[in-house]
Formats: structure tokens, C-alpha cells, sequence
């Protein structure tokens, strides 16, 4: 049976292996601050999704007063292909929903086909916007 819960401090070992395994690091982002950002944050969670005790998967969301966010979403490579990912964007949706958040939103590189044609099977679709930022670092 599958269970998913809150991540709290202790899993941050956990959860960026399974984050590397899944190739969503990069290294301008430090993925260890992200966990411990969001464990921290009021307005964030990272759920974790586990099976007999072993993590198989993760969704980082969060909520800023007008959209909620989704981040991180990572699937066991070995647990793929069995509705993993589906399960957690639903938990996250619900997450979402929860706290009233009227729209939901991502980010996904786009040249990682897969990725999106994963969220348009689930009734998502691509905006015509573009991201702007810049860091702080």
C-alpha cells in the first residue's frame, strides 16, 4: 500500500537522492536549500510518497497567495510506468485545493517532451508565457 506524507528534515537525504536519481538537479539550483526552504516554508511541502518504507516518490508545492506551484515532481526510476506520477500530482492538486489556490502551475525545460506530454495526458496545458528571473547569488 502506498502512503503519502509531509516530508520533514530528516528525509532531506532521502529525497535528493531520489531527486539525482530522477536527473531533476541541476547545478545552479542548490536542491538541498530548495528542500530545506520548503520544509521551513508555511506555505510549502514537499509530499512524499512511500511504499513499504522506501521513498518512490516526491512533489514539492507550495502556494503564493495567487497560484499554487509545483516543483520536483520525481518518480523512482524502477517506478515508473504504474501511475506514481499521477498519484502525486494529484496529492499535490488536493494540496492545492486545501488552501483555496485558484490555479496551478509549472515549470518544465522545454525540450523535455516527455515531461509535458506526461502533464497534457493529465489535462494540463502549455502557457503562452515567458519566465523571467534573476538571481540573487
Amino acid at each position: 500500500m502506498n502512503r503519502t506524507r509531509i516530508a520533514v528534515a530528516d528525509d532531506c537525504d532521502a529525497v535528493l537522492s531520489l531527486w539525482e536519481a530522477c536527473d531533476l538537479t541541476r547545478p545552479w539550483n542548490d536542491a538541498a536549500a530548495d528542500f530545506t526552504r520548503a520544509v521551513e516554508n508555511p506555505a510549502a511541502d514537499i509530499l512524499c510518497l512511500e511504499k513499504e518504507g522506501h521513498l518512490m516518490a516526491t512533489v514539492m508545492v507550495g502556494y503564493d497567495g495567487h497560484r499554487g506551484w509545483v516543483y520536483y515532481l520525481g518518480v523512482a526510476p524502477d517506478s515508473r510506468m504504474h501511475g506514481l506520477g499521477r498519484e502525486m500530482m494529484l496529492a499535490a492538486e488536493h494540496w492545492l485545493l486545501e488552501r483555496r489556490a485558484p490555479k496551478i502551475q509549472l515549470m518544465v525545460r522545454e525540450d523535455n517532451e516527455q515531461a509535458i506530454g506526461f502533464y497534457e495526458a493529465l489535462g494540463y496545458e502549455v502557457q503562452p508565457v515567458v519566465t523571467i528571473g534573476r538571481r540573487f547569488e
